[in-house]
């Protein structure tokens, strides 16, 4: 099942993802020069985890369009970045050319790794934001994090917490229960990205019905921690977040774990 979802899943991520990254963030040169006026800044609340990370090497794992992986080479870190969208791909390279640091990018499917040529190479591995959902199964995810990390190596994820996406359903100052917490099903959506392509309002609903979607698997905090331990993991942080939004006080909108490989 996880081989037909990625393949589906990478149908959907080499549409117009390079062109929804400008429209978000600018051209290469316009959101390099962003990038290198506040680097850390670019890391969002995961800044106070790369507070030293010069000489470090890092794996971004599923790292998308590479605006991490770009401030943390800048920051003086020794970045790949692992994602199966060649969109992605010309996105962060641009990116890294015209900030004038090298990243390495591996275009390829994660569980498919050549971890005989990676393995125990890295002191952080990292993934964040709308990750998790991809895979029908978590352990094989978190061995291969495991596997990539030297000992003692870091592993980190931030990602949108699951009474957000699974339970609650929020329209501006309004909040709504009717989700299934427990809901194990496979769910087709959109790509996070497609809100940022140009033009995707003036679609007809034809024409936004035959963009490729996405296939998801959200799961339970409970499913996400036991995952990670199950790999051998110490997990030595659990945080969870509030969204700045006044309105949205009080829910829980992102969680963060940091977890050692002892």
């Amino acid at each position: 099942m996880q081989e037909e979802h990625t393949k589906i899943n990478e149908i959907a991520w080499n549409q117009l993802a390079y062109e929804a990254w400008i429209n978000r963030f600018g051209e290469p040169y316009e959101a390099a020069l962003k990038i290198k006026e506040n680097p850390l800044k670019r890391l969002g609340s995961l800044d106070k985890y790369f507070t030293n990370v010069k000489g470090k090497k890092i794996c971004n794992l599923l790292g998308s369009n590479g605006v991490k992986a770009v401030a943390l080479s800048i920051l003086g870190a020794q970045v790949t970045v692992i994602d199966f969208s060649y969109d992605n791909y010309r996105y962060a390279e641009n990116l890294a050319r015209e900030a004038n640091v090298n990243i390495q990018y591996i275009v390829s499917d994660v569980l498919k790794l050549p971890l005989d040529k990676l393995s125990e190479q890295f002191d952080i591995v990292f993934c964040e934001l709308g990750i998790l959902h991809y895979f029908t199964d978590l352990n094989p995810f978190f061995r291969t994090a495991y596997k990539l990390l030297k000992s003692n190596g870091i592993f980190l994820i931030e990602d949108f917490h699951p009474v957000s996406t699974k339970l609650i359903t929020t329209k501006g100052k309004r909040h709504k229960i009717n989700g299934d917490y427990f809901s194990s099903d496979i769910v087709e959506t959109e790509v996070a990205y497609m809100k940022y392509v140009p033009g995707i309002e003036s679609l007809t609903e034809e024409e936004k019905k035959a963009i490729p979607k996405a296939y998801l698997r959200k799961w339970t905090l409970g499913e996400i921690v036991t995952s990670i331990a199950d790999e051998g993991f110490c997990i030595r942080v659990l945080e969870e977040s509030e969204s700045p939004k006044p309105e949205d006080k009080g829910i829980p909108k992102l969680f963060t774990i940091k977890a050692i490989k002892i």
